[in-house]
């Protein structure tokens, strides 16, 4: 082998130290950049969990889901170590706002300024009317408004492919989907029910109308939103967004850690 060879392959060789070790840094900087981001939002949101206390009992169970929604944040981050996962963080604590936005309506306070939409939440739409079903000899309820009666809110999203409308219930239903990732058996009468020809939710056209929208949906995402929305939405919406720290969320608005907003989640 002659010199200039040896030149050229040591050149080579350094010049893939340096790609690799280029891009390494580049990945921590991203994570760090997320993780920061993350650790806003859990702050704030356990600031409100400690400041907002519920004065019935649709806020409590609010304040309650608030809570839970910040020790899932937390649990989170300490195991996150990718960008993704990071943005996951920040992802369950506006979930957890959400419940805190809940709370202080429930409480006929000022819910302050909107919060980005959650993933399917805007496909799922929300509870428009009073509706009371009976399944398979059960009874359940779901309201526009809180009461003592639906005292269980959901945020609104797609829950184990199906989109579950934001709104007031009698109890959380969809919980066993959540932990199971499929819903059980009779679920499908259950929908049927509960939201077919519902104004303002995915199933306004009736439930398998709703469902096949949400499926649709589903295989969009997967195939876009992974590419695109986890580096870019919540890129911008959390760091430089209105929701960065100066914005309406920053430490001194409404919503700072020892603002009035507080925050819960029912997962």
């Amino acid at each position: 082998m002659d010199l200039v060879t040896i030149v050229l392959l040591l050149a080579v060789v350094a010049g893939v130290v340096w790609l690799v070790r280029n891009r390494g840094a580049g990945q921590a900087r991203e994570l760090e950049d997320a993780k920061s981001d993350a650790r806003r939002w859990v702050e704030r949101l356990g600031g409100q969990v400690l400041n907002l206390i519920g004065t019935n009992e649709a806020a409590k169970q609010a304040m309650a889901d608030a809570s839970e929604r910040y020790t899932a944040a937390g649990s989170q981050m300490e195991q996150a170590k990718t960008p993704a996962q990071a943005r996951g963080v920040t992802e369950t604590a506006y979930e957890g706002l959400y419940y805190v936005r809940a709370a202080r309506l429930a409480m006929d306070m000022d819910p302050g300024p909107e919060l980005p939409p959650l993933p399917g939440q805007q496909r799922a739409g929300a509870v428009t009317e009073e509706r009371d079903v009976d399944v398979e000899g059960r009874h359940y309820s779901a309201s526009p408004n809180p009461s003592d009666r639906n005292s269980h809110y959901y945020p609104g999203g797609n829950v184990a492919g199906r989109p579950v409308p934001a709104g007031w219930y009698s109890e959380p239903w969809w919980k066993p989907a959540l932990v199971a990732g499929a819903w059980g058996v009779g679920s499908a009468l259950l929908f049927s029910a509960m939201f077919s020809g519902m104004a303002g939710s995915a199933y306004a056209g009736g439930y398998e109308q709703g469902l096949a929208d949400a499926q649709a949906d589903a295989g969009g995402d997967a195939g876009g939103d992974a590419g695109g929305d986890p580096g870019g939405d919540a890129g911008g919406d959390v760091g430089g967004g209105d929701f960065g720290g100066g914005g309406d969320f920053g430490g001194g608005g409404d919503f700072g850690g020892g603002g009035d907003f507080g925050g819960g989640f029912d997962f």
